[in-house]
């Protein structure tokens, strides 16, 4: 499978239209002379007046001393902490998010932006291989290029560690990344260049680095964070013509934690106390050497990190990671801190699930990719506009009362860099397409038009989902053969229906796997997706009583500042399908009124207190308010209700009966329940208007 470029895909209205708006305010308002500016004091040219963006982006507070070359820094000879090293990461990001607001548009203006920064990187590039010390060239090859001096990295190569440096390959990172994307999707040769030259000065200084001394430096936190270098480089690999590109194949392999490759491939679970955002960029690169090596050893390693992850360590947001460590294996409730959920690394989670996609279609992949965009990547944006920053959030923590971290909008940070980003390519995921251009997968249910130049096809997607259960495919131009089409059926659903042309398309529809169409498709066909919507409660993995509301794809979390888990019952709104139906108040925007709370989707951008969890409490043996007046017996961390719901959906009341009748026989077995009380119970059950919903 293979995605779709970004101009490929228009997004439509839908509740992404919003942050997509905002979003392009702030690129069409933004200074590129602020963005290049520590590129430019950095080479010793006129920054033209403008100050940096600020935050992380900053001068710091010895810029001058800071453009050392390797041969002139001794290490510990900056004492001046960590502050402004990571300068030049949020140019990068800022690159790339033009680059792709531009593909996502088509506005000249967009365009403009992306060569005038391209067009500054190249001068100062030139302005660095001119540089000299003690009669040589003062950095190791003509190709580099940052904003600040070589020296970070040959200190890195001395085991220097956070606060004498920083993070020196994450920036350059975000530097190639930006260069790559500007290339992709802006058009720009000369970016390609740019990128081509750092990459032969990465291979020059790491193939001089032994083994040891490389999974050391990969190992050492914060200071070895290379984002994603790995995947740069085989992207760039795949696309550059030099005759000396297998450098950059090399160098790629060279960033390999061997150690972290080999323990996930073995399923070997070592991600407890490591720093998420460090690791989840490398694993894309992994699985892009696979594709090019044919070493399915590190295609393993992908998905058992994968599922290391997902669900044992993922939020019901799918964010990941506390205090931006993550804690043991299955472990969610009790990993819930203060500040759970960096936005990197659910931006990052996003890009190993759709390349994992791309070898293995498995649905599982989209839901989470589904789960995480909706809910944390798009509330991750504030709703405000902003022509300064991004007004992305840093963590998006789930704690009781907890605040999303919007701050001053992260300009500037590692998320706000990231934030950039994520706005501006909602549609990277709508749509794949096979190898061979026969298969279309319809991953996502977002308003969108779709244009497949290599088939002729032309679909618009018309929907309000998650607002609504239907979306709609039209075809406005066939394709020229035979075509397949694939609808993620989610897993979460029951009761999906699809229709062609208003008919019935007799397939089946099963959650957590994609329907097949199979057919020669016509201008006007339609396809219509029914995807059901319902309300449920969603259990941590390692905590049965705390849980989250859901609406379809949708987190919902309850507006209040209390800072004790909200204490909610729910076994009364139950009906036969398990989903919570009785006394339930919905309105627009998909906000839902429940008892006493008033529940809000996670999406919606909002800077006020919440709570994404509750603490289920069912003190008595209740259905659909005939309550037995039995305490609610438990055993193994279950308690007796939730061993009966537990088999939902039933087929009939009489169903129903069955397993409260099962499962209350065997708590008076196992000595947690008298016959009596079992019978008080069957009673409340046989009596409750179970059938009905309200």
């Amino acid at each position: 499978m293979t995605p779709f470029p970004l101009s490929s895909v228009r997004l439509g209205d839908s509740v992404f239209t919003r942050a997509f708006e905002q979003h392009l305010l702030l690129y069409r308002a933004y200074p590129v002379d602020r963005i290049l500016a520590v590129y430019r004091r950095n080479a010793g040219l006129d920054t033209r007046g403008a100050n940096p963006p600020g935050g992380w982006e900053e001068y710091g507070p010895a810029p001058d001393a800071q453009t050392w070359g390797p041969r002139e820094y001794v290490r510990g000879e900056n004492t001046q902490g960590a502050g402004g090293l990571l300068r030049g990461h949020y140019g990068g990001h800022f690159l790339s998010g033009v680059s792709m607001a531009y593909a996502s548009t088509g506005e000249t203006a967009l365009l403009e932006k992306v060569d005038q920064i391209v067009d500054g990187l190249e001068e100062c590039r030139a302005a660095l291989a001119a540089q000299e010390y003690d009669g040589a060239p003062r950095y190791s090859h003509p190709g580099f290029l940052s904003a600040y001096g070589e020296w970070q990295f040959s200190a890195l190569e001395e085991f220097a560690p956070y606060g004498e440096i920083w993070a020196p390959y994450y920036t350059l990172h975000k530097i190639m990344a930006g260069l790559l994307d500007a290339h992709a999707l802006a058009g720009s040769a000369k970016a390609l260049e740019l990128a081509e030259g750092i990459g032969h000065w990465v291979h020059g200084r790491l193939s001089q680095c032994s083994e040891s001394q490389l999974a050391r430096m990969w190992g050492s936190y914060i200071a070895g964070e290379y984002g994603g270098m790995n995947e740069v480089l085989v992207e760039l690999y795949w696309r550059s013509a030099d005759p000396d590109r297998s450098e950059f194949l090399r160098a790629a392999e060279l960033f390999t934690l061997r150690t972290l490759v080999d323990a996930c491939a073995a399923g070997e679970d070592t991600l407890d106390g490591k720093h998420a955002n460090q690791h989840i960029p490398q694993f894309p690169g992994y699985i892009k050497l696979a594709a090019e090596t044919g070493d399915e050893h590190y295609l393993a390693a992908a998905k058992g990190f994968f599922d290391m992850v997902v669900p044992g360590r993922a939020y019901a947001h799918g964010g990941t990671g506390e205090g931006e460590l993550w804690g043991p294996a299955g472990t969610v409730a009790g990993d819930i801190g203060r500040r759970n959920s960096e936005s990197c690394a659910a931006y990052n989670m996003l890009k190993v699930a759709s390349q994992l996609f791309f070898n293995e279609q498995n649905p599982a992949y989209m839901d989470y990719f589904e789960r995480t965009v909706l809910n944390h990547i798009l509330g991750g944006r504030r709703n405000r506009e902003s022509t300064e920053g991004p007004e992305n959030l840093y963590m998006f923590p789930v704690q009781p009362g907890a605040r999303k971290e919007y701050g001053n909008g992260n300009i500037g940070t590692c998320c706000g860099g990231t934030g950039l980003e994520s706005h501006v390519k909602y549609q990277e995921g709508i749509y794949f397409r096979s190898a061979d251009q026969s298969e279309l997968y319809v991953n996502l249910y977002i308003a969108s038009t779709l244009t497949w130049e290599e088939t002729g096809l032309e679909l618009e997607q018309v929907s309000s989902y998650p607002e609504s259960e239907t979306s709609t495919l039209t075809i406005t131009a066939a394709p020229s053969a035979p075509l397949t089409m694939h609808l993620r059926v989610p897993a979460w659903s029951r009761g999906a229906e699809i229709r062609v042309n208003g008919e019935h398309a007799g397939v089946d529809a099963v959650p957590g796997a994609y329907a097949r169409l199979e057919r020669e498709w016509q201008v006007g066909d339609t396809v219509t997706v029914r995807i059901p919507m319902t309300l449920r409660a969603e259990p941590t993995v390692d905590r049965r009583d705390i849980q989250a509301l859901m609406y379809g794809p949708v987190v919902l979390s309850a507006a209040s500042s209390s800072v004790d888990y909200l204490r909610v019952s729910l076994a009364d709104r139950l009906d036969l399908s398990g989903d919570i139906v009785r006394g339930v108040r919905r309105t627009d925007g998909n906000v839902v009124t429940l008892g006493d709370f008033t529940y809000e989707p996670a999406y919606n951008g909002k800077d006020v207190a919440y709570h994404m969890y509750f603490q289920r409490k069912e003190a008595k043996v209740t259905f659909a308010g005939q309550s037995s007046g039995v305490n609610n017996p438990a055993r193994d961390g279950k308690t007796l209700l939730d061993e009966i719901w537990e088999r939902a959906p039933f087929g009939s009341r009489d169903d129903f009966l069955t397993a409260v009748a099962d499962v209350s026989g065997s708590f008076v077995d196992s000595g947690q329940l008298t016959e009596r009380n079992r019978q008080r119970i069957l009673l409340a059950a046989g009596r409750a208007p179970i059938e009905r919903t309200a």
